[in-house]
């Protein structure tokens, strides 16, 4: 089959997702999306529940939480025990978290480990739109010249780049001042988790090592947390002491390695501009090619 004869396959494709697309905005506009009927709670911590060493860390860090029930007014107390949303990764008794549940299900109850901003639930259609777009640029390549992918890709996600630049560029300074002004404390590693997962086509295994570190700050909250990063020799950390440096008003902040921190920030940011770089340099080059 030729290409002639797959254009009407194209637009239909188009047509399909754009459909899909127009759904999802009207129903987000009239406030009918899931994310828009999602019940939304701050929850507080209650107990935290020490790891088991050697054990898994699928459902993160076990807690129990207490939350007020909107319509009866009365206190709730759940687990995360379970599929239930987000790893929670830093837990302490006290912590406010986000509980949320669909409208009239209280029992599907979802945690997050941060409190989420509001959604329209726009994500459906947004993807929609990319997939419909997607199609007519490959068309468009195919039908006036391969330049036209180099535009019609790389431009849009360099302007993407450019539009979020400025933000990245104000959030590395108030990051940096926090790294700087962490409290530093003793802390020691009370668990060293271990999932071992197989891969069904040619059964090889991978280990995934997280180590869980146990500290209090200068007010005297007792901290447990995964600790994914700056730990030399993971798998064999279990009883070790590390120093740890956290912000005092919110300890899910926390890091053993500051300077490793500052590097970072400096990394992400160059390589957000590398990529803003390569990507307009593709569209110029596309564009040239005319």
């Amino acid at each position: 089959m030729t290409w002639d004869g797959w254009d009407g396959f194209v637009l239909l494709w188009c047509a399909a997702w754009g459909g899909v697309a127009l759904v999802g905005y009207g129903r987000s506009l009239a406030g009918m999306t899931e994310a828009q009927r999602t019940v939304r709670l701050t929850g507080r911590i209650e107990r935290v529940r020490e790891p088991r060493h050697g054990g898994s860390r699928k459902g993160g860090i076990s807690v129990v939480v207490s939350y007020r029930d909107p319509v009866s007014g009365q206190e709730v107390t759940v687990t995360n025990d379970g599929e239930r949303g987000e790893m929670i990764t830093s837990a302490w008794k006290g912590r406010e978290i986000e509980v949320s549940h669909p409208r009239d299900r209280p029992h599907a109850y979802r945690f997050s480990d941060t409190a989420a901003q509001p959604d329209r639930g726009t994500g459906l259609p947004n993807a929609a739109v990319f997939l419909a777009y997607a199609a007519l640029v490959i068309l468009v390549s195919v039908r006036q010249g391969w330049p036209w992918a180099l535009i019609g890709f790389c431009g849009p996600w360099a302007l993407l780049g450019i539009a979020y630049l400025p933000g990245a560029v104000r959030e590395r300074t108030p990051r940096l001042s926090t790294l700087a002004a962490m409290d530093t404390t003793r802390g020691r590693i009370i668990a060293v988790l271990q999932d071992i997962t197989v891969d069904q086509d040619d059964s090889h295994t991978s280990t995934t090592i997280t180590p869980v570190v146990s500290f209090a700050t200068r007010e005297g909250t007792a901290v447990t947390a995964h600790c994914t990063s700056h730990l030399a020799d993971p798998a064999t950390a279990y009883g070790r002491e590390v120093t740890v440096h956290h912000t005092s008003h919110n300890p899910v902040e926390f890091t053993l390695d500051r300077v490793a921190e500052h590097r970072s920030s400096t990394w992400d940011l160059a390589l957000h501009v590398l990529m803003i770089v390569v990507l307009a340099t593709a569209a110029v080059v596309g564009v040239a090619l005319l």
